[in-house]
């Protein structure tokens, strides 16, 4: 591509949006963020993340302030019914927090202060960032030789603004893709995830034998639970002052009455894939709460129910069959490309990866063709695994599933 200095939108504000934005901005390029949710600051809901390869070298690379970010799992271990381990495996994963990455990005990006991390002085030859919250994006269009891009503010005004370049990493609901591919959506597979946090010191004994520096599943019919050690608050990594993260998958019928309650939050509104922290009506949660006594590990069953207040995530899948559009000045990164199953611990990855491909193609290493392969390749590939892992936990037979 092209060598000079580009004015580019990156519409999303989550962790993809910033892989990419920090990309542009260290290249030089002025970039904006434009984010819709309507607060400066996106809301942490406590969500663990597997810092797989991909994830860890893009912060090798660009972080400048190099904090850490990993609590490292050496562990992978399976538990029975009863809570005794059957199986074993020596596998190294790392470990970290979606809050303690956005705030790490956003330090370097555009010089958020927060109590994770130090913010990093002006880099040589780096453009400049500006984030942009409450802006909904309405259309895109090409003209001559840029994109206009159309988006209403945070004070309900619609305006106009022009790129070089468009980002949509806006996530699986894609809007960016929804304009040049609508009949893309998302589509729910049958199964939500439950997923909380406690901290770690407040855990029992067998608890933290169970969970600490160690990677912790049991599986059963339609079920499969997780839980990994991840930074604590402001993304501590010290010994008692971190979290351990659950995730726990159930199947739930998507025209039944217990999907539409599940998702119907304590003020009565519907939620289509998420339903936030604070939200879950009192009686699902006590109702989950029993069925956790009932048929999970005891240390499971522990964590489960110490979890003030947990969140849910309908799963789904979504695909898109290309990534560039308008002649290369369009492009999809991250989820707004191929929404994983969360089974994969890719989904951060994907981003990750696409950001550093994208620097690649900036710096005219590759050509889009490639870019819009290799990134293809990766969604698709990956985004299969994760249907296929998905199935065989919820729908199938584990190998080491419990009766």
């Amino acid at each position: 591509m092209s060598t000079k200095r580009l004015k580019v939108i990156v519409v999303g504000g989550s962790l993809g949006g910033l892989f990419a934005a920090l990309v542009l901005k260290r290249l030089g390029h002025t970039v904006r963020i434009l984010e819709r949710n309507p607060t400066p600051l996106l809301h942490n809901q406590g969500a663990g993340v597997v810092a797989g390869g991909d994830t860890q070298a893009f912060f090798s690379k660009y972080d400048v302030t190099q904090h850490p970010i990993v609590v490292t799992s050496k562990i992978r271990h399976y538990l029975d019914r009863e809570g005794n381990q059957i199986h074993t495996e020596n596998t190294v994963q790392k470990m970290t927090s979606w809050d303690l990455l956005y705030y790490v990005l956003r330090a370097n990006f555009d010089g958020v202060k927060s109590a994770y991390c130090d913010v990093p002085g002006p880099q040589e030859g780096e453009g400049k960032a500006m984030y942009s919250y409450g802006c909904i994006v309405k259309n895109v269009t090409k003209q001559n030789e840029g994109i206009e891009l159309e988006y209403e503010d945070n004070q309900g005004k619609i305006e106009t603004t022009m790129a070089d370049l468009v980002i949509g990493a806006d996530g699986p609901s894609s809007k960016i893709r929804g304009l040049f591919m609508p009949d893309v959506k998302r589509e729910y597979t049958g199964y939500v995830a439950w997923r909380g946090t406690v901290p770690e010191k407040s855990a029992s004994p067998a608890a933290k034998e169970a969970f600490v520096g160690k990677f912790a599943f049991f599986h059963a019919e339609g079920v499969q639970i997780l839980a990994y050690t991840i930074p604590g608050e402001n993304g501590s990594l010290e010994v008692g002052r971190r979290l351990i993260n659950w995730v726990w998958y159930c199947n739930y019928l998507a025209d039944s009455d217990e999907y539409t309650e599940l998702m119907t939050d304590s003020e009565g509104q519907q939620h289509h894939f998420t339903l936030p922290v604070g939200k879950i009506r009192n009686e699902t949660l006590q109702q989950q709460r029993k069925y956790a006594r009932d048929i999970l590990p005891p240390q499971f069953a522990e964590i489960i129910c110490e979890t003030e207040q947990p969140f849910v995530q309908a799963i789904t899948d979504v695909l898109s069959p290309r990534n560039v559009f308008l002649d290369g000045k369009v492009m999809l990164l991250g989820d707004a490309v191929a929404g994983f199953r969360p089974h994969t611990a890719a989904s951060t990855s994907q981003a990750a990866f696409h950001a550093q491909v994208l620097d690649d193609l900036m710096r005219g290493r590759i050509r889009l063709e490639d870019w819009e392969r290799v990134t293809m390749d990766y969604a698709r590939s990956m985004q299969k695994r994760g249907v296929q892992m998905g199935e065989r936990s919820q729908f199938g037979k584990h190998p080491l599933a419990q009766s």
